[in-house]
């Protein structure tokens, strides 16, 4: 195929395979007179691409000495010769900021006139393209280093718009693509952000009965309870991997748990002969309490919809109370992440249901309660539109990536 599944209109010819270095070429320019300094040094991020180290990291990784280091130009290509967990053979972006530095282990690339820079950081942007194409020009030494020149790294066949008025177009789209990424990325992290705050100063603090900010007419002490006081537990399912079907009922795990929420992800479905277990209702809290990450036990989400033939998997545990959006928000606090380190076995990442029984919190009257959490359900509710959002438009910048280009 020499041209993608979608263009824009006007653009007819075919795509030609060429080598990267018939559209860029290697800098040798160096810091060498010293006219930038360490606050201009890069760094490259694979998901933010190239950016002011000390701002991005809080901090200079620079060695004692930068006159070696390689100037960068807005609009140049840059190489990292370090291997990352989804790049192993490095990244290539392109610079959109300001000139600045980087290291000598970074190859620097200016620009030809048939080329538009951004479209080389859009091209490389899916990572089985990056692969494939560094894979066979990148050779690994001792200590999983890098080897590959700089003149050697554009050896590699690529497929780039032949004009540089559709490499703008193209460039362009996906400038907007990754505005609204950014925006709804903020908008999610600000609410969330937000949430934090509110069960800092809306819970009570360790060694207080009351919280720092209530609804107007609530002054009471909260009271301490035990857990089991305050919710009936009920227990996931075991199966065997001869009951598992294509098609079944589904068994919630760890990870169908995330930020709170109910995802589809890795599902397991069980025949129905072998469910001995109550189904799942709107209003359950489910908890992760057997893992094989320490980090996962105490992960929750609530149940927000009905979810017919749906159980919880043995490594989890069921919570059903009167008023569970409070009970949801409770076990987003610190106090539960603290319970859990105190209550974790220590050789096995688990929390026994009478361990759990026994933590302690401090709630207010129900109708406090209720209160606090529709605060906290409206908070989460704002948080899974932005995560959708955020999800849709990065979904349809992982299809463009595909179908326009070839």
């Amino acid at each position: 195929m020499n041209s993608p599944a979608i263009r824009f209109a006007g653009f007819t010819e075919d795509w030609e395979q060429r080598k990267l270095a018939d559209y860029i070429e290697p800098s040798s320019e160096k810091n060498i007179e010293g006219a930038y300094t360490i606050a201009d040094v890069l760094s490259v991020s694979g998901d933010s691409g190239v950016v002011n180290q000390i701002e991005f990291q809080g901090r200079s990784f620079a060695g004692a000495s930068i006159a070696n280091y390689s100037v960068l130009h807005r609009e140049d290509v840059v190489y990292t010769k370090s291997p990352l967990k989804s790049c192993p053979y490095g990244i290539i972006k392109t610079n959109k900021g300001k000139t600045g530095i980087v290291s000598v282990l970074y190859g620097v690339y200016h620009p030809k006139q048939n080329l538009h820079a951004d479209i080389v950081q859009i091209y490389f942007e899916q990572n089985a393209r990056l692969n494939n194409y560094l894979r066979p020009l990148v050779n690994k030494g001792a200590k999983n280093t890098l080897l590959i020149s700089d003149d050697d790294a554009l050896q590699g066949d690529v497929r780039f718009p032949p004009t540089v008025c559709e490499q703008q177009q193209i460039s362009a789209l996906f400038c907007k693509l990754d505005r609204l990424i950014t925006l709804h990325q903020r908008e999610h992290d600000k609410t969330v952000n937000i949430k934090k705050a509110l069960l800092e100063k809306m819970f009570p603090k360790d060694g207080e009965d009351k919280p720092e900010i209530r609804f107007a007419g609530f002054t009471g002490a909260w009271e301490q309870r035990k857990l089991g006081n305050l919710v009936e537990f009920f227990s996931g399912l075991t199966y065997s991997p001869h009951n598992v079907v294509s098609d079944g009922t589904l068994v919630l795990r760890s990870s169908n748990v995330k930020e709170g929420a109910i995802i589809n992800a890795d599902n397991v479905f069980v025949e129905a002969e072998c469910v001995n277990v109550s189904n799942v209702q709107v209003g359950d809290i489910v908890v992760v309490v057997r893992n094989g990450s320490r980090n996962l036990i105490g992960k929750h989400a609530l149940i927000k919809r009905s979810m017919p033939n749906t159980v919880i998997g043995a490594f989890m545990t069921g919570l059903r109370c009167h008023i569970p959006e409070f009970t949801n928000a409770l076990l987003d606090t610190h106090h539960f992440d603290n319970e859990i380190k105190k209550n974790l076995g220590a050789t096995i990442n688990q929390i026994t249901t009478g361990e759990f029984k026994k933590m302690t919190f401090f709630v207010p009257e129900q109708s406090e309660q209720k209160k606090i959490g529709r605060i906290f359900t409206l908070l989460d509710n704002l948080i899974a539109q932005h995560q959708r959002e955020l999800t849709k438009l990065q979904n349809i910048k992982k299809a463009l990536l595909e179908k326009m280009f070839v």
